[in-house]
């Protein structure tokens, strides 16, 4: 499934300073059959009409990172059979990367195979992974969309997605905390809902719960305070945010050490297992928590700020976290912005393009308009996208 990935990642290793894909081969993802594209690190400008596949691409890289991707998707529905006029077998898809990092040339290779549902292959260097959760550890990947414009304004769940993916950034480890704190707390659901339960099971699965959600409650607290000075270090056109992270988990971290927090967080959930069996959740835990953000100079909170001030507060906690990223990890993350032209106007335009050129990584962006990004002009790489197929974009 990989061996394109794998033949391109021969050639002898050699540090470089901006990092970067340099080849990218999807195989049935989407509308995209059998893609191959070669590349070197600079932007990757992506233009076209709505529906040609400019979202489809950046969906793809965003699958060399944990998660379900850019999209949330479950894994059988991007294959490419499931695409609009396609018929046949399910095969699966596959997306092979060679990356170029600070550590030499990264080869990656992740995908669905044919009988594989809803679990995801990642080969690492030509070596089988032990899930998706190792990428954190060797490349970053952070991106905005248009369906995230109304992160200030709906509900906290998409704020906390948002808050890991940020995480992920200063702290691999991170990803296998959640999963193992969601993994219990599914478990003691379906118990209390079954019931009746075995108390002794219940109280097990609530000292995981209690263990790996304060873990995951202290990391995001961390992070979040780290994000916040650098945003309060930004200068130039980007509005400034203030980050918090608001939780009952958070507020006894401010109280106690993270050992009698997890003795509190057991003591609780043993204690609300009437309510949360009519629930079917939890009263107390870290996905409850809340990311707050406001407008530094405004001081107000972000919901409240127009739409092109909540665009633009995204983008500078984005350019902020590749700042941190870079601090703490040595190199920053590739970043996938998509449409990220609206709700701009030139002269944030002019600055985003110039703050991406100095991150010393990849960026790709889309549009339906190459106009809008004409200052790149020197520094990026055009390609023109149509029906899924790529091609050079005319000067």
């Amino acid at each position: 499934m990989f061996a394109e990935a794998q033949e391109a990642g021969n050639a002898p290793r050699a540090a470089v300073t901006r990092i970067g894909l340099t080849r990218l081969v999807l195989t049935e993802f989407r509308n995209y059959r059998d893609t191959r594209l070669a590349i070197g690190t600079e932007p990757v400008v992506l233009t076209g009409p709505n529906g040609a596949g400019k979202t489809n691409l950046l969906e793809a890289v965003s699958f060399l990172s944990p998660g379900r991707g850019l999209r949330g998707a479950a894994l059988t529905e991007i294959d490419c059979r499931t695409t609009p006029g396609r018929v046949g077998p399910t095969t699966g898809w596959a997306v092979a990367a060679v990356v170029a990092t600070c550590r030499g040339a990264l080869r990656i290779g992740t995908g669905r195979g044919a009988a594989a549902g809803e679990r995801r292959v990642v080969r690492i260097d030509g070596e089988s992974a032990r899930g998706p959760a190792a990428l954190a550890e060797r490349l970053g990947v952070l991106w905005l969309t248009p369906s995230m414009d109304r992160l200030f304004v709906e509900g906290p769940s998409a704020r906390r997605r948002f808050l890991d993916r940020l995480v992920l950034g200063v702290d691999p480890a991170h990803g296998s905390r959640v999963a193992a704190y969601e993994q219990a707390f599914r478990e003691r659901s379906r118990l209390l809902r079954d019931g009746p339960s075995d108390p002794a099971w219940l109280t097990a699965l609530e000292e995981v719960m209690a263990e790996k959600g304060v873990a995951v409650a202290a990391c995001r607290r961390d992070a979040v305070q780290q994000l916040d000075q650098t945003c309060a270090e930004a200068e130039g056109p980007f509005p400034r945010a203030r980050l918090a992270l608001a939780g009952t988990i958070e507020a006894w971290l401010e109280e106690m050490p993270a050992l009698a927090a997890e003795g509190r967080f057991a003591s609780a959930l043993a204690a609300n297992r009437a309510c949360d069996a009519q629930t079917g959740g939890a009263l107390v835990g870290p996905h409850r928590s809340d990311l707050q953000v406001s407008l530094a100079e405004k001081g107000i909170p972000a919901g409240l700020a127009s739409t092109g001030e909540q665009k633009a507060l995204l983008i500078s906690i984005l350019l902020a976290q590749a700042k941190l990223q870079r601090a703490v990890r040595g190199e920053p993350p590739l970043l996938l912005l998509d449409e990220i032209s609206a709700h701009l106007d030139a002269n944030r335009r002019a600055a985003l393009f110039d703050a991406l050129i100095g991150l010393d990584s990849q960026t790709w962006l889309t549009g339906t308009d190459a106009a809008l990004f004409a200052p790149l002009r020197r520094t990026a790489r055009f390609l023109s996208v149509r029906d899924g197929q790529l091609s050079e974009a005319e000067g």
